[in-house]
């Protein structure tokens, strides 16, 4: 702050006190002289010395003049010598009687009741009896003195009865000293006394800082800014800390202060830190008092700035410093199943001890121990948990989807977030149960084989779960105009059926259901086939007849090739069929589709996308949603929160997609194409759809609304802040989500941590359907070829999606590593600031990203699985789920951390380090990885070799200063790249 803007500041306030008073410094006083003054004066018949008595009666050294009966006076009085000792700015009081003009008889009109104020300044006392000249120039005039009272008379003794006393001040002065004088030109008075002197600001603790003794400027207003030092174990806050010190000596303007360190409170009005006593701490900077150590917590020091859990007592990382330590809850208690066919409800108390902590959780694990006496295995994915099987809130779970006939061990796990702090495995109640009998699962797929005019040829697969053996199935159809209670029903004891007698041309509706000992099982989702019409069989027989006659002339070699003529016209017929429905029936479901139905109807393969938005989202009355607020913006319009509340239902929060006014019919349509895709999906894991509006604008798209946003925004924010096994949990999330788009034959395209949605419970789901597209399932491994040109997020996306456009779910697979490298990163850019060509050139040479810091080296062996090269040697999703489940049960396998020289097979990449063989020095290294700060911090800790440095450890890295914890990020994946180098080299030597 300059000193115009603070004399500013100083007029816009209002007034200011003092911190202080200001200290006096007496550079000359005649009150002390024990002797003659002997002050030179001029002309010798002006002033003259006198002996008087000041006001107390105290014998004092005066000087007087009463020549006010001579005209054209003159008359001058110079002190001595005096020394300015280093101030600015000097001070003088002059104690004066004046005698009234008209009180003296017969006085001339030349008569003064004034005098004047001069100095002279000088390096040294070169003054005589004629220089200075008595003349203003080259004397400094200060002011004209005059008295506020005069006396007109004078008592019996001859003592003065007024006295008047006046201060002046001038400077700057420079010199090494200065000399007084006083004028008079006709008055009657006496200088009684004088008094010279300087101020300054005192020793002062103010605001947790000591100033030391500060002269005042030089001007009357002048503000001098004095630094101050922090007290013992306390430390700046914001700015420097500073007082300013004004003409009268007094501090003004305090700006910063300093605040006693963690560890330390203020006592004695601030003016000193002193340190906690043993049992207490001080977690931060500040005013704040010394604490109490919580319950289960002690100190090992003074001076603490957080309490050290006892044994058996944990902190979590979220836990605040002032919270009790706790520890981990006993088991649960009171367990109770019920047993229904193949599914199972368990409900149990709370543990009689939370640890103290009200974050309590349950997990279930689930073991499969057949019908001998075998060891127990973990269940399958195929067992389905409601609301989920980790992480439950309430004491309970329902089970479904268990085989028939199977004994099942289940463990109730009892966690909190100290759980693991602990080096124990959490406490548990178990449970044994055998299911029942129970009828199949329901069919999850079916097949056209072959079609006619007036027969269709089907198979399906075996019910995911037969649950004892099929005896045999049920058919059940109809035409599609028609309803259920039209239908017919067929039997086949084997998966395959040739249904006859049906109508040219028609789109029939197809079920099926299995049936063992236990009865039938659920009927499939619908689907939808069409028999061919009489133009479609004409058609492809015409074109396939001149080959039938051509092919044989023998009889038996023309029926075989007329059968299969047949055979591929008829499919052929049914490939070039343009009805509205032709194209989409082999893989059409109605939108209500049963538990296990793996189809996914591509919406841009209907001819009207009206129909696709009808068949798959639900329409909602515009009256039952109420927009609150605006919260972003997408491709198409805005998206906001709001609430939704349907008849008969309960309100809920909601996100809401507007489509802005002005939409041609294309954007309406890719608008809703969204809708049409996410309203096929029904999985915890994946963003479920609530419903749209269509039939009043504006057209919204309604979703489930998740608190936390998308999951790499929500990482930055939060980061550290996770364990390692909650990251695991969201990451295993995600793989839950894509097995099941992925046995859907749905490929995403764009899976990315921007494209994953975080709810309240952090629990993640997949979102974003934009470039997702339907894959044909005719081949083992389906594939879609997109239009070129289309853009790609090459940061995430598979080489051979890249190059060749051939996105599958394995493409899939190697943008979920990418996924699992953001969450562990907390949302770094995938390779950097790399340019994208760099990115491709880098994959194709077997580069593949670091692992993150502090990453365990199972999650980064299982990124490197989903980067293979060839599709086919990447992990399934399912895999991916599995793999995520062991480590979540069992912690320790993620308490390696990824080493870079060992269990790697594929370089790594990291562009943005250097190849340290071509730096000379470790100043070279910290310039190229944009550290060159710490230079001399390295230095000085003998930090001076590549040797020494491969080897830092975090201490070393935090002795040496790094305190930033994105400098510490990038100090030790440097430092692993260089190890990586080292050992590369060792390899080859060796």
């Amino acid at each position: 702050m300059d000193r115009g803007s603070l004399l500013l500041l100083l007029l816009l306030l209002p007034p200011l006190l003092p911190l202080t008073r200001a200290l006096e410094e007496t550079l000359m006083d005649s009150t002390t002289a024990t002797a003659e003054l002997g002050w030179t004066v001029g002309p010798m018949s002006g002033w003259e010395e006198v002996s008087g008595y000041d006001e107390t009666m105290n014998t004092i050294r005066t000087y007087q003049v009463c020549n006010v009966f001579e005209v054209n006076q003159n008359n001058w009085l110079r002190t001595k010598y005096i020394r300015r000792r280093g101030a600015h700015r000097i001070h003088v009081e002059m104690k004066f009687s004046v005698r009234d003009c008209s009180s003296i008889p017969n006085v001339p009109g030349s008569c003064k009741e004034t005098f004047n104020f001069y100095y002279y300044e000088s390096d040294f006392d070169s003054a005589t009896k004629t220089f200075p000249s008595w003349m203003e120039n080259p004397w400094v005039k200060v002011d004209t003195i005059a008295a506020d009272e005069s006396f007109s008379q004078v008592d019996l003794g001859g003592r003065v009865m007024k006295i008047n006393t006046e201060v002046r001040s001038f400077g700057p002065v420079s010199k090494s000293g200065f000399y007084l004088a006083f004028q008079d030109y006709g008055g009657c008075m006496s200088l009684i006394a004088v008094r010279v002197y300087y101020r300054k600001c005192p020793r002062i603790i103010q605001n947790g800082a000591i100033f030391q003794e500060t002269l005042s400027g030089a001007e009357s207003t002048s503000l001098v800014a004095a630094r101050g030092n922090c007290i013992p174990n306390a430390e700046e806050v914001d700015v420097p800390i500073k007082l300013y010190c004004n003409g009268d000596g007094e501090w003004l303007v305090p700006i910063g202060r300093c605040l006693c360190k963690a560890g330390y409170e203020s006592v004695e009005n601030g003016t000193v830190c002193r340190d906690c006593p043993s049992g207490m701490f001080k977690a931060n900077q500040g005013d704040d008092s010394c604490l109490h150590c919580p319950i289960n917590s002690r100190t090992t020091s003074e001076g603490a700035t957080n309490c050290v859990c006892r044994t058996g007592y944990y902190r979590s990382d979220s836990d605040p410093l002032q919270m009790p330590c706790t520890t981990i809850p006993s088991a649960p208690q009171n367990v109770i199943s019920s047993v229904n066919e193949t599914s199972l409800m368990l409900e149990w108390a709370p543990p009689r001890d939370s640890g103290g902590r009200e974050d309590l959780v349950y997990n279930i694990i689930c073991k499969s121990c057949g019908s001998g006496r075998g060891a127990c295995t973990r269940c399958g994915d195929n067992v389905q948990f409601a609301p989920r099987q980790l992480g439950l809130m309430e004491p309970r779970v329902y089970i479904s989807d268990l085989l028939a006939h199977t004994q099942y061990t289940f463990e109730i796990q009892a966690v909190n977030g100290v759980t693991d702090q602990s080096p124990y495995s959490p406490h548990f109640s178990s449970v044994n149960i055998t299911t029942n009998q129970a009828a199949p699962s329901s069919v999850s797929i079916m097949h056209l084989v072959t079609r006619a005019i007036d027969s269709i040829t089907l198979s399906w697969s075996q019910p995911d779960q037969p649950n004892g053996i099929i005896l045999d199935y049920e058919l059940l159809y109809y035409e599609k105009d028609l309803t259920e209670h039209n239908s017919s029903v067929a039997k086949s004891s084997t998966n395959t059926v040739l249904v006859p007698g049906l109508r040219a041309g028609t789109i029939y509706v197809f079920q099926v259901r299995a049936r063992t000992v236990a009865g039938y099982g659920r009927y499939s989702g619908k689907m939808y086939f069409q028999t061919m019409t009489e133009a479609e069989y004409q058609s492809s027989f015409q074109e396939k007849l001149p080959l039938i006659i051509g092919s044989s002339a023998a009889g038996l070699v023309f029926l075989i090739a007329l059968v299969v003529i047949i055979i591929v016209c008829s499919r052929r017929g049914f490939e070039r069929a343009d009805s509205e429905y032709t194209d989409k029936l082999q893989h059409y479901t109605s939108g209500h589709m049963t538990p296990g139905m793996k189809i996914y109807i591509d919406p841009f393969t209907y001819e009207d996308p009206n129909e696709a938005v009808r068949e798959f989202a639900k329409e909602i009355d515009i009256s039952c949603v109420k927009i609150e607020q605006v919260i972003g913006a997408g491709e198409f319009g805005e998206v906001c929160s709001g609430h939704l509340k349907l008849p008969g239902k309960r309100e809920i929060f909601v996100a809401i997609k507007t489509l802005k006014s002005g939409y041609t019919e294309k954007q309406r349509r890719d608008f809703l194409s969204e809708a049409s895709i996410m309203g096929q999906f029904d999985h915890p894991n994946v963003i479920h759809l609530e419903g749209v509006v269509t039939k009043s604008s504006p057209v919204m798209i309604i979703t489930e609304f998740m608190e936390n946003g998308s999951l790499d925004s929500f990482l930055r924010k939060n980061d550290g802040q996770f364990t390692v096994i909650q990251l695991v949990g969201m990451l295993r999330g995600i793989a839950a989500g894509m097995k099941y788009l992925a046995d859907m034959n749905y490929v995403h395209r764009d899976l990315a941590a921007r494209n994953i949605l975080v709810n309240s419970n952090l629990v993640c789901k997949v979102s974003d359907f934009g470039l997702s597209r339907f894959l044909e399932d005719d081949t083992s491994d389906p594939t879609y070829t997109s239009a070129l040109g289309g853009k790609i997020p090459i940061r995430w996306t598979a080489p051979e999606a890249i190059q060749y456009r051939k996105f599958t779910s394995a493409s899939d697979v190697w943008s979920y590593g990418i996924v699992m490298w953001e969450v562990m990163s907390y949302g770094e850019r995938p390779y950097w600031d790399m340019t994208n060509q760099d990115v491709i050139n880098a994959i194709e040479q077997d580069y593949r990203l670091p692992p993150p810091m502090d990453c365990p080296n199972a999650l980064h062996q299982l990124m490197l699985d989903c980067w293979q090269k060839d599709r086919n040697h990447r992990p399934k999703f399912g895999q991916n789920v599995n793999t995520l489940d062991k480590m979540i049960r069992n912690p320790n396998t993620l308490k390696a951390v990824a080493p870079l020289s060992s269990g790697v097979t594929l370089p790594l990449l990291d562009r943005t380090v250097p190849d340290y063989t071509s730096l000379s020095s470790v100043d070279e290294w910290l310039d190229a990885i944009k550290m060159a700060q710490y230079k001399e911090s390295f230095a000085n800790a003998g930090f001076t070799s590549f040797d020494v440095i491969s080897q830092m450890s975090m201490e070393d890295i935090l002795r040496v200063g790094v305190t930033l914890a994105g400098h510490q990020k990038k100090i030790l994946n440097s430092l692993q790249v260089m190890r990586a180098q080292m050992n590369q080299i060792q390899s080859v030597e060796v």
